[in-house]
């Protein structure tokens, strides 16, 4: 036990010790490569429901704290004696993060961010499908764990509006 707290203190106070500006991960040139992952249900239960959406991105820093990118979109539900509902979207995204480091946190900032593109909403049974325009947005916040690693948060509407036997579906 001995061996593996002392380890564990030195790497902690390594880890602690490092200051860097987030600055540096938001300034014009940079790339951010990330993405979502939401509603991630693996069904343990007797619902027997899985479910799991994906959200690969990227953008460029076109100035300070403004960047502009693209997006997919992959999405899968299903249930037991249920029908199968997959979503699926392309298209465009931009953020803005806010102008300074957040006094609670002084690695983290807030953002906007905002989609759109051509997205669907299809269900296997038929109930409820929509093809069309995909958008969103939301508030979120940023914490830069490294110079160049950074966890988010983030609250986002989204919507499919357009042409199938529903017009339009939101989350």
């Amino acid at each position: 036990m001995k061996k593996m707290f002392k380890p564990f203190i030195i790497a902690l106070a390594a880890t602690l010790s490092l200051s860097y500006e987030a600055q540096a991960q938001i300034q014009k040139g940079n790339v951010m490569v990330g993405g979502n992952m939401a509603d991630l249900n693996l069904g343990l239960d007797d619902s027997k429901v899985f479910s799991v959406e994906l959200t690969p991105k990227a953008a460029w820093f076109i100035q300070d704290n403004v960047a502009l990118g693209a997006y997919a979109k992959f999405g899968i539900q299903t249930a037991k004696n249920s029908g199968t509902t997959t979503q699926s979207g392309l298209g465009t995204l931009g953020r803005y993060y806010t102008g300074a480091d957040v006094e609670v946190l002084r690695h983290g900032r807030f953002f906007g961010e905002a989609t759109a593109g051509i997205g669907g909403i299809n269900v296997s049974n038929n109930s409820g499908n929509t093809n069309g325009i995909d958008f969103s947005f939301g508030p979120g916040f940023a914490y830069f764990v490294t110079p160049n690693i950074g966890l988010e948060t983030l609250l986002k509407y989204q919507g499919t509006g357009g042409f199938g036997s529903a017009g339009y579906q939101s989350t």
